[in-house]
């Protein structure tokens, strides 16, 4: 069988604060995605690798109670985690080992949401 995950939805209640926010801590540049139904914008993908969106969605309820999505934080998490709390973010777990599975930490977003964040060194 395939990767099962193909794609994770963050809501965010603010797009374009998340969208700095994302932009800042993992060094890449978001744009808002125009011809969607709600305010949207893609994470950094490659076809045939499962990636997400942020979404500015009523609907969909953003906060720490949900779901917990791990994203690519490149070589090294030291470097995505110094950028965390000036992006505005919060770190809730510092980089922990994962034994062979390299390393994560846990960080809570501007809007709430706890995700962690996913490296090999």
């Amino acid at each position: 069988m395939e990767n099962v995950v193909v794609w994770v939805d963050v809501p965010v209640k603010k797009l374009e604060r998340a969208m700095t926010f994302y932009s800042k801590v993992l060094g890449v540049k978001l744009e808002e995605a125009k011809g969607m139904p709600r305010r949207y914008a893609f994470l950094p993908f490659a076809p045939g690798v499962a990636s997400g969106g942020l979404v500015e969605d009523p609907a969909s309820a953003s906060g720490a109670g949900g779901p917990l999505v791990y994203l690519a934080a490149g070589e090294d998490l030291a470097g995505p985690l110094s950028r965390v709390e000036p992006a505005g973010g919060k770190v809730l777990m510092p980089k922990t080992s994962l034994g062979k599975n390299g390393f994560a930490a846990h960080v809570e977003d501007t809007e709430g949401n706890r995700i962690a964040l996913h490296s090999m060194k």
